[in-house]
């Protein structure tokens, strides 16, 4: 990493992060330790795969990354500021505000256009209509589908449907892109497309940190953070 992305205020900064599910009755609570001691920095721009084994706990870890959901023990700052006891209201601004999410099952809205898919996450903004749709005009055009504004999700392949997904994490300007298996549900070619607009995004000065269990996804990163039983066993601090 140059030494000038050192210098800057890490995107995600975690330090001792444990997570501890409980479940069970009054007599006998079961824990699950998903997270153990976590530290991990990832600065402005990096472009990092979060690898292991099925169990390893890169779920739990994105979860937690994209506010999702909140560690047990230890201290995590997103962009610089602690997210430690910050409601869930205050918690989904920020993530609405600074988080863009691209998953494997691309979550579209089956009734609406590519168009309205991508202008969605602008309304909680409280945007104008015709600012809503300028914006995800642009961030469509941007993933190189300027000529399906109007198409349903089902009249999109898999590989459109997945830059629909990308295009409507990006439309807020994002200080983070999180993406979870992003090409589980595709074929080799659309697969391939896909991560090629990830390395795009990634020229593009974007951060972005991806789930994956494929080895050749992951040797696309410019760094990969392996899990193992819930501990990060190489590449958590660059």
């Amino acid at each position: 990493m140059a030494a000038s992305q050192r210098e800057k205020v890490p995107v995600v900064e975690m330090r001792g992060v444990t997570k501890v599910y409980r479940s069970g009755s009054s007599t006998r609570t079961v824990e699950v330790r998903a997270l153990s001691g976590v530290d991990l920095t990832i600065y402005p721009g990096e472009y990092v795969a979060l690898m292991g084994p099925s169990g390893s706990g890169k779920s739990t870890l994105m979860h937690i990354i994209g506010l999702l959901d909140t560690p047990t023990e230890g201290e995590y700052r997103l962009g610089g500021e602690p997210v430690r006891g910050l409601s869930e209201a205050q918690l989904a601004r920020i993530r609405n505000q600074r988080v863009g999410f691209v998953f494997q099952a691309f979550f579209l809205l089956p009734r609406l256009t590519a168009l309205h898919n991508v202008a969605l996450p602008l309304v909680y903004r409280g945007l104008p209509l015709a600012e809503r749709l300028k914006r995800a005009r642009a961030a469509l055009e941007a993933v190189g589908l300027g000529d399906r504004l109007d198409h349903l999700p089902s009249e999109l392949s898999g590989g459109q449907k997945q830059r629909v997904a990308i295009a409507r994490a990006l439309v807020q300007e994002p200080d983070l892109l999180l993406a979870d298996e992003p090409t589980g549900n595709l074929d080799s070619r659309s697969s391939d497309e896909i991560l090629g607009l990830f390395d795009a995004l990634h020229r593009q000065g974007k951060t972005i940190v991806m789930v994956t269990h494929e080895p050749d996804v992951g040797a696309r990163a410019q760094r990969i953070v392996r899990l193992r039983d819930g501990r990060v066993a190489e590449g958590g601090v660059a």
